[in-house]
């Protein structure tokens, strides 16, 4: 525990919500302004449509496995940790795979 009683995990999950007021205030000027500022940001047209393809995603599977309790605790300190679970153990094994 920290002195005002709150954990690092806590902390993380507060800072994580979302500001509803302040998207609310957000005029669409400002967001056209943001997608404009994005170099991620690019609109599509009808030569990308052409060739576009619909990827499904490969489901999960459900699986037990018991791990140490402080290294469970470690990955639950941020959401999302069995998705970074999964892509540690991805990596480990792509790395493993030529040899």
């Amino acid at each position: 525990m920290r002195g005002n009683g709150s954990t690092k995990g806590e902390k993380a999950k507060r800072h994580l919500t979302t500001d509803w007021d302040k998207l609310r205030r957000i005029t669409p000027a400002k967001i056209r302004k943001g997608i404009k500022a994005d170099p991620d940001a690019r609109s599509t047209d009808a030569a990308f449509w052409k060739t576009a393809k619909v990827v499904m995603p490969v489901p999960k599977e459900v699986v037990t496995m018991r791990l140490d309790a402080d290294l469970l605790r470690w990955f639950r300190r941020e959401r999302g940790y069995q998705t970074r679970i999964n892509a540690i153990l991805r990596a480990y094994m792509q790395a493993h795979e030529s040899a």
